[in-house]
Order: C-alpha cells, then structure tokens, then sequence
C-alpha cells in the first residue's frame, strides 16, 4: 500500500534525537507520522518515544482517537507536536498539532497541505479536525519536523525512492540549530508489505 523511507539526526552535541518518525502497518492500512518532542536531548526522546508507544498499540484507530490518547499519556512528560497519516482503501486521512509540516506531492504534479492547529500534545489539545481525501499511486507524502527547512518538497522527485527523497532531505534542508526527522511515503495502492 505504501513504500516508506526516514531520515533523521539529533542536534549536535547530543546523544539521541526527540525526533521520530513512524510507519506502522495495520490489517487495512498503514499508519505514518513524525513526531518532535519539545527541546533536546533525553527528555524529548522520551516524550516522543511515549508518544510512538501509543500509536503502535492501535494504529488502525481513528486520528483523533489517537491524538487524544497520546494527550492524556503525554502529560506528564515535555509533549510532543506531531503530524499522522492514515492510508485505507485508496484514502489518506491526516492531521497536525504544532509546528510539524506536511505535504502530499500528487503525481499529477499538484501539491497537497497539511492544516495544522497549534498546540502541544500533552498541554494544550486544540480543536481536532482530521481533512481526508482519495490518493492516486505514486502520491508522496513528506512529513517533516520543524528541523527541517521550507522548501524540502522539491526533492519529491517520482524518479527517487521514498529513501532517497528522505536522505536528499536530511542532507540539504536539515538545520544545524535542531533535531530533525523527515518520513516519505509513496501510495502504491495494493495491500500493505508483509500483510495478507
């Protein structure tokens, strides 16, 4: 149903990333997202990880759903802001909290917005409206965190693999300032890999 590739780094000087990305396969779909811990270090990590925790334990539930859960599990730790994607018959439903960036490059050659409400995940829930809308084979969604530079869509190339797009976009749109983690996901249509 979809092919997947991540890049990520932590911010120099630190020992692991608050950034992450996600793609968890479910028996109708798959489900993708980037999370981004608030700050560095090892306390983001383990937000985002709380977070990642969450998403994996019923990835086939409904979007809001799973922001809600993540909410009340996450408010004891820094929060986190995240983007999520579903992938079910022919659909991507998505939506954002915070500054995580998302964008659907059609394969016709028309692009796609993420509407994102601010807030953080653990804090401050906004209004949760998750947009749905059909997806053609070879669409490609990027999901980025904010340690990532506007403008990364334009290594969305159709000629690239979702890997190869997520390497372009960690070595030329990373900032040197920030974690950062980029997850590329191309619809193929078809059955999720690995599932019946």
């Amino acid at each position: 149903m979809v092919e997947c590739g991540s890049a990520g780094r932590a911010l120099a000087g630190q020992s692991c990333s608050g950034d992450r990305g996600v793609v968890l396969p479910f028996t109708a779909g798959a489900l993708v997202a980037v999370i981004d811990g608030l700050g560095h270090g090892a306390e983001a990590d383990a937000a985002a990880e709380a977070a990642e925790r969450v998403l994996a334990e019923t990835p086939g539930a409904e979007l809001t759903e799973l922001v809600r859960r993540c909410h009340e599990a996450l408010r004891r730790t820094r929060g986190v802001v995240m983007s999520l994607a579903s992938f079910q018959q022919g659909r991507m439903t998505w939506l954002g909290v915070g500054n995580v960036e998302g964008v659907l490059v059609r394969q016709m050659g028309s692009n796609e917005v993420i509407a994102i409400r601010g807030g953080t995940i653990g804090y401050t829930l906004p209004p949760l409206n998750p947009r749905s809308l059909p997806v053609e084979s070879g669409d490609t969604l990027l999901l980025a965190t904010d340690g990532i530079k506007h403008g990364f869509k334009a290594e969305a190339s159709p000629d690239r693999s979702p890997q190869q797009i997520a390497d372009a976009v960690i070595a030329q749109w990373a900032k040197p300032t920030d974690d950062a983690q980029i997850v590329v996901a191309r619809y193929v249509g078809g059955t999720v890999e690995g599932e019946p």
